[in-house]
């Protein structure tokens, strides 16, 4: 699965638990989730990867709540480095640079301070082309 494709599902699954959980709460019929696909676009590497929708998650809500439960000093709104963290996933520079090839970053994967900028953007820029809501000190 790619590095994307994992950031998505982290939270889509986060938020369908928890979408399951009040729902069964109110004694509603659980709601069906589509999960999302591995597949990339190629065609287009500065185009987010191709995934199934957020369908409106609550991205601040959901980080919050695997920052919490991470049980660390986590800041995701700012540090890609910190969002791997908190959504329990490999935060080493190889895998910031295979998400970075994922989303089309073109500039020196060894200059990792400006790529884990860049990164932080694109990953909140494909997060709401995917449906994800974002603060909107978030979205770009």
């Amino acid at each position: 699965m790619s590095i994307f494709g994992t950031i998505i599902n982290k939270l889509f699954g986060k938020a369908n638990a928890t979408a399951t959980a009040d729902t069964a709460t109110a004694g509603s019929a659980t709601p069906t989730v589509v999960a999302p696909s591995d597949a990339t676009n190629d065609a287009a590497p500065a185009a987010p990867p191709t995934v199934a929708p957020l369908s409106g998650v609550d991205v601040a809500v959901v980080m919050d709540r695997f920052v919490s439960e991470s049980g660390q000093t986590l800041d995701w709104r700012v540090s890609i480095v910190d969002m791997m963290k908190a959504l329990g996933m490999d935060s080493s520079l190889d895998h910031r640079k295979q998400l970075a090839g994922e989303l089309g970053y073109t500039g020196d994967t060894n200059d990792s301070a400006s790529m884990n900028i860049w990164l932080h953007k694109e990953v909140m820029k494909a997060l709401a082309a995917n449906g994800g809501t974002l603060p909107a000190n978030l979205a770009a």
